[in-house]
């Protein structure tokens, strides 16, 4: 592509100059923009100052030569660096230490090595199509790599388009509480995001388009929903019973991937008299289409993700607004949250080879790893019933002034607002304008739970009530159930019954000993809560199951589970890692964890460390069958 020199002119202003740094090194080869004058200032905030912290002369300078360097469209003399310059340069340009085992993970995650091009290639073909059932970002993404690497394979959706949550959940506010451009997926064409973090139906739009940009659609049966699937022992395959529009219809599956996803089933709480309200009662997956909100009378029960981005999206536009609120969330300032790109900086994004790869990097980094290490309890800390130890406590510091400062003159409202554990124990939330509508003349919090309904009132549990028009659930979803919603059973069972319930467990969250060649995207254990992004687990399950599929193949393994070995190896490193970990404070009461006290759902590994764990599979952890 040949870069027009006055657009460019015009857009470097609008350049990040840590990625910019990083280009113009990548295209002169010059050592000199990986030392000083030309070092950063660390800047950990999710959207960093884009000077990064120069002088206005070497910001003059930086400028000066990419203009001269870029002007002359000539290819970048360093294309693809190896781990040890890589990691170099990542250090430099965050201007801290980036520790040399990210060199592997990163150098995909920026598109230097494919996605899936380490994968063997396959023998043999299976003898009937892969099945997946779901096509959201997971799926689609092993649907990628299936493409890729030639194989057949059908993608199972009950849902009228590909995205899963994304085209569920369509309530006013819904949006990304990760930077897009690390919220993405690593291959294929760069996308023009419109802000940092974006809405619901940008991010649908991103993920249509991908299946369509990966070819992955033509592969999908859409409106169909999996109601029973069970084991053939003699023909060693999977039975799958399935709804269609036409009606039923039994499909085979010899290799069987749940993509189905922790937040797919929406959860209803059991309160007296829920069924008895008169008017419309929803959840908020649910939000019906062309609901008018104007002058209405609206209760929220719940205040979760969903409840702080629907409040501060319909407060202007409703009569009167209610929340009933359990127990009290921390929430993040984040500076320019709401801020779109730039014409310039989309310039830079689409049209400067390297630079997009940089600038996901740069974002990825800010939101991964760095904040585990302060999730750990500190035994030495004096003050372990608000924080864990030392630097979570300035963390919690950090969130009450914003509390205080956004509430201020509202000593009711502080009170209510202020969480009693430490943070980062629940989900962490974003403050998008929360704060703000609490203190609207038409917006009234509770802290208390709902007791009962009637066919007029929602009734708090302690004492408080309102008559409103319509009510919002924003009570989340049954996250324990997973795979187990597909209602398959084993040789070991019906899995439902095999994970008791609400105690679900998998050898790295993916296999199961005794479901043969049954493997699961986005299982048990392997959520983020430490932050990162969902698709880059998607992308390490997708990675490690289709390498499974071809050892399967050129192995000429007709069956393949975990061993119960590895899995209670693997569970009990798990369970070990959790044990220091701030989801096991006695003060915090989290979905993350079971009714056992167990948690269940994140992990407590870094990023990097799993992304090694799913990198191929460890054949002497699987009992296999020729």
């Amino acid at each position: 592509m040949r870069l027009d020199s006055a657009a460019l002119e015009a857009a470097l202003p609008h350049a990040d100059l840590r990625p910019l740094l990083m280009v113009l090194f990548h295209y002169t080869g010059d050592e000199k923009w990986l030392n000083p004058p030309y070092s950063p200032r660390r800047n950990p905030s999710l959207i960093a100052d884009e000077d990064a912290g120069l002088s206005p002369e070497i910001q003059a300078e930086i400028r000066a030569t990419a203009l001269a360097v870029l002007s002359q469209n000539k290819p970048p003399l360093i294309t693809s660096p190896d781990e040890a310059l890589l990691n170099r340069m990542m250090t430099h340009s965050l201007a801290e230490t980036v520790p040399p085992e990210y060199a592997p993970m990163m150098h995909e995650q920026m598109g230097f090595t494919a996605l899936g091009s380490q994968i063997e290639k396959p023998q043999k073909q299976p003898d009937q199509p892969i099945i997946i059932v779901g096509a959201g970002v997971a799926g689609i993404a092993l649907g990628k790599l299936l493409n890729d690497l030639g194989l057949p394979y059908v993608i199972l959706e009950k849902n009228e388009d590909v995205g899963g949550t994304w085209w569920e959940n369509t309530y006013p506010g819904a949006g990304v509480d990760t930077p897009n451009h690390a919220f993405s997926f690593s291959f294929g064409k760069s996308h023009r995001w419109s802000r940092y973090f974006s809405p619901q139906q940008e991010i649908q739009d991103y993920i249509s388009g991908k299946a369509d940009e990966f070819e992955v659609r033509p592969h999908i049966r859409f409106g169909v929903e999996v109601k029973q699937v069970d084991w053939q022992t003699d023909e060693r395959h999977w039975l799958l019973r399935l709804a269609t529009k036409d009606g039923e219809e039994t499909l085979v599956a010899p290799i069987l991937v749940s993509a189905v996803g922790q937040i797919s089933v929406a959860k209803l709480p059991e309160i007296e008299g829920l069924e008895s309200f008169g008017g419309p009662l929803f959840h908020s997956s649910r939000w019906p289409k062309g609901l008018d909100l104007k002058g209405k009378k609206v209760a929220i029960i719940g205040t979760g993700a969903s409840s702080m981005q629907i409040a501060p999206s319909i407060a202007d536009e409703v009569a009167e607004l209610t929340i009933f609120q359990r127990s009290p969330q921390w929430a993040r300032a984040i500076p320019r949250y709401h801020e779109t790109l730039s014409d310039g900086a989309q310039y830079l994004l689409e049209n400067i080879p390297l630079y997009a790869a940089w600038f996901r990097f740069t974002m990825f980094w800010r939101y991964a790893d760095g904040l585990l290490p302060f999730l750990k309890k500190d035994p030495d800390w004096p003050h372990p019933e608000r924080a864990m130890n030392r630097i979570n406590d300035r963390h919690r510091e950090e969130m009450v002034t914003h509390i205080e400062t956004k509430l201020a003159g509202r000593p009711d409202l502080i009170a209510k607002s202020m969480p009693a554990y430490p943070p980062y124990g629940k989900r962490i939330l974003l403050d998008n304008h929360w704060y703000d509508t609490l203190l609207k003349d038409n917006v009234t919090l509770y802290d208390e739970g709902v007791a009962r309904f009637s066919e007029t009132q929602v009734m708090g549990d302690k004492g408080h009530h309102c008559t409103p028009d319509i009510v919002i659930m924003a009570t989340g979803f049954e996250v324990t159930k997973m795979a187990s919603r597909l209602n398959i059973s084993s040789p070991a069972g019906n899995l439902s019954d095999v994970w008791n319930g609400d105690d679900p467990q998998a050898y790295l969250g993916i296999s199961l000993p005794s479901f043969p060649h049954f493997f699961f995207l986005a299982g048990p254990t392997t959520g983020l809560g430490h932050g990162g992004s969902g698709i880059f687990i998607a992308e390490c399950h997708a990675h490690y199951i289709a390498s499974c599929i071809v050892t399967m193949l050129n192995g000429d393994i007709s069956q393949m589970a975990a061993t119960q070995a590895a899995q209670e190896a693997y569970m009990a490193k798990y369970n070990e890692g959790h044990a220091d970990m701030i989801w096991m404070h006695e003060g915090v009461n989290t979905y993350y964890r079971n009714s056992k006290g167990r948690v269940y759902s994140v992990m407590p590994w870094r990023l990097v460390d799993y992304w090694n764990m799913t990198r191929a599979p460890q054949l002497t952890d699987y009992e296999t069958v020729g």
